[in-house]
């Protein structure tokens, strides 16, 4: 089993910046890809940005060129660095971890993923 905590959650204005962090605690060597989730208020949940071992990325067209996904395996650390934020970037984010391989084209599925955090809300306004 897998456990997630998200941290760096909080309030920005718009243009600001943000940067969050998901440790990952317990079977952490069957982690194939990491990935961060967003939900906003009445809306389905999203997949924003994800990440393999190697390094290699993907992310959702409306994050695209502002927000930046990283990991550090040593540290079983999960980054997302989130500039030039928006108020329609307002939601609880989730960190997600998979132990199931898939092609890149599935990544920000939310059914790929097997263990999820507790969320961190992020304020934009």
């Amino acid at each position: 089993h897998v456990q997630l905590v998200e941290s760096g959650g909080g309030t920005v204005q718009p243009g600001g910046s943000l940067r969050l962090s998901c440790l990952a605690s317990g079977s952490t060597d069957s982690i194939v890809y990491m990935a961060w989730f967003r939900q906003a208020p009445g809306k389905e949940r999203e997949g924003i940005a994800a990440i393999d071992s190697d390094g290699t990325t993907t992310y959702a067209g409306s994050v695209k060129g502002r927000f930046t996904i990283s990991r550090d395996n040593a540290k079983n650390m999960l980054f997302l660095q989130m500039n030039d934020l928006k108020p329609e970037d307002t939601a609880m984010y989730y960190c997600a971890a998979s132990r199931t391989s898939g092609t890149r084209e599935i990544w920000l599925s939310e059914s790929l993923y097997n263990y999820w955090g507790q969320g961190t809300q992020v304020t934009v306004s």
